[in-house]
């Protein structure tokens, strides 16, 4: 009779940024060139593997079941989801502090509630009188819509599975905590994992769940880079704090298009869909001016009408390029092939390009006005 040796567990480091694996410890990441990014993690010990519960189907065999969308009335924003929140899935809305991440999210809630979906707001950042204050001037008080002030994930687990909310929002996801978790809130770590446990229980309970996040300096997501592959839809509100535009985009949506754009202004009631964005962006144009050209362009399946505006202006010691708006590296080379081929030359000039209003715009089309 033979017995079975004691299987040893076996640990490795794992890159919290991409995930990668290294079986010893690198300063830098060899996956994906992150420096310090590598955490020790133990492996599971062979034959510890969970009982099997799933059982593999042909395809031909699975149900077809569409998810169920829930429109908020917003025009913009249910443009931007393709139709409205889905149940069941987990929608990252990340932008830069002050953008109005909160209003867009209080707004929508409010709407949700007025339709008899019932909300659950978990905000650590204010409080419950604040956010009242807060929806009382924008117009989302509803009895629908539940407030409460709370960080610890196990407790917004337990009100969650009290409550049986249609709809989940936390304000913010770096405000979490875990206590079962090494590492303190908005730690690689703690923003991943409760990331990936909130949207379990969002697909376990058939709850749609908005997670705000906030952006680096660079303007990328803070957290782990796995967190935006935790989620289902990850949407971005961009804009200048000092002008009213305000830009939603999804960068991520398994349940529909990626190339829609929501366009809001931002008023003292709160925000407002641009349902024109032409009319908006061409308002305080000035017929015949030096230097600015309308071009047409296409944000997801509607036209837009853009003012592009550009200067040359002399310099001594070699020019710079700065684009606002518009691809930089397309600048450079429209620049280069002009002086190619009609023998201009902008080697002693600063070039400046930009779009009105604060739209971005990658299309070539525009090259021609530029």
């Amino acid at each position: 009779m033979t017995t079975r040796s004691p299987s040893r567990t076996r640990t490795t480091h794992r890159c919290s940024e991409c995930g990668g694996e290294s079986p010893q410890w690198l300063g830098r990441c060899p996956a994906c060139d992150a420096w310090g990014t590598l955490e020790e993690v133990v492996a599971r010990a062979a034959g510890s593997a969970p009982p099997r519960t799933s059982t593999a189907l042909p395809i031909v065999e699975v149900g077809v079941a569409g998810a169920p969308r829930t429109p908020t009335g917003i025009e913009e924003l249910d443009r931007v989801l393709g139709g409205g929140f889905t149940a069941g899935s987990t929608t990252l809305l990340g932008g830069e502090p002050g953008i109005g991440k909160s209003t867009l999210l209080l707004q929508a809630l409010g709407r949700l509630a007025e339709r008899g979906r019932r909300c659950l707001l978990v905000g650590a950042e204010e409080s419950p009188e604040q956010v009242r204050g807060r929806a009382e001037r924008l117009g989302a008080l509803h009895p629908e819509l539940y407030l409460v002030a709370e960080s610890s994930l196990p407790h917004v687990i337990a009100h969650a599975e009290d409550l049986r909310p249609h709809v989940l929002a936390v304000d913010s996801v770096q405000t979490l905590l875990d206590p079962d978790l090494p590492g303190t809130p908005g730690s690689v770590t703690q923003v991943r994992e409760c990331a990936s446990r909130l949207t379990r229980l969002a697909r376990e309970q058939a709850m749609a769940t908005i997670l705000v996040g906030h952006v680096t300096k660079d303007g990328s997501l803070a957290g782990p880079r796995q967190l935006e592959h935790v989620v289902d839809t990850v949407c971005s509100f961009e804009g200048d704090r000092y002008h009213g535009l305000r830009f939603l985009r999804a960068r991520k949506h398994r349940f529909g298009s990626t190339r829609e754009v929501g366009i809001f202004e931002m008023t003292e009631e709160g925000l407002v869909a641009v349902p024109d964005a032409s009319a908006l962006f061409l308002a305080d144009r000035r017929e015949g001016g030096t230097g600015s050209v309308v071009a047409a362009t296409v944000e997801g399946a509607r036209p837009v009408l853009v003012e592009v505006q550009a200067l040359v202006a002399p310099r001594d010691d070699g020019g710079r390029r700065v684009a606002t708006g518009v691809d930089g590296n397309r600048l450079s080379m429209l620049l280069a092939v002009l002086e190619r081929h009609t023998g201009v030359d902008t080697r002693r000039a600063d070039v400046y390009a930009s779009l009105a209003g604060g739209l971005r715009v990658a299309e070539p089309g525009v090259d021609l006005a530029v």
